[in-house]
């Protein structure tokens, strides 16, 4: 199923920005194009970011580095906290994210008209319900005592 979910995935993300090359966006690459989808979900800590995509921070700070570079999201200081940074959409990033919501409404529109409107409200349904903790408990095993 891991391998059916991320051919899918890929699919999205290559129809998306095929489109927005298409529309003169700057090409971005996929951990670019996921930290965007962070931003938009509403987490905007880079450490918070990180831990969603299971990169290191250092790793996140280059990919939004060469994303401020291409003017798509800015870095401030968090003002709830000053210690922390938070990434933004600049204007330009802001013009893009509505294109690519026009992109994604196009895929979407062409799923359901590939798989019927009834079968693709099933698997939407499916995917947005809770499918429980994704991480299964062991208790942790107990040191032996040396006599």
């Amino acid at each position: 199923m891991i391998i059916a979910l991320f051919q899918r995935f890929c699919w999205m993300d290559e129809g998306l920005q095929a489109r927005l090359h298409d529309r003169g966006w700057p090409d971005v690459n996929r951990p670019q194009s996921m930290v965007m989808t962070n931003i938009v979900s509403g987490v905007v800590r880079p450490s918070d970011i990180a831990r969603n995509l299971g990169l290191s921070r250092q790793a996140i700070h280059s990919t939004i580095n060469q994303m401020v570079k291409l003017d798509i999201v800015r870095m401030e200081t968090d003002p709830d906290d000053r210690r922390h940074m938070i990434v933004s959409l600049t204007e330009t990033g802001a013009r893009m994210r509505k294109d690519a919501q026009r992109a994604m409404d196009a895929l979407t529109a062409q799923i359901a008209e590939v798989l019927g409107q009834d079968r693709f409200d099933a698997l939407l349904a499916a995917l947005e319900d809770d499918w429980g903790d994704n991480i299964e408990r062991a208790t942790a095993p107990t040191k032996k005592k040396r006599a």
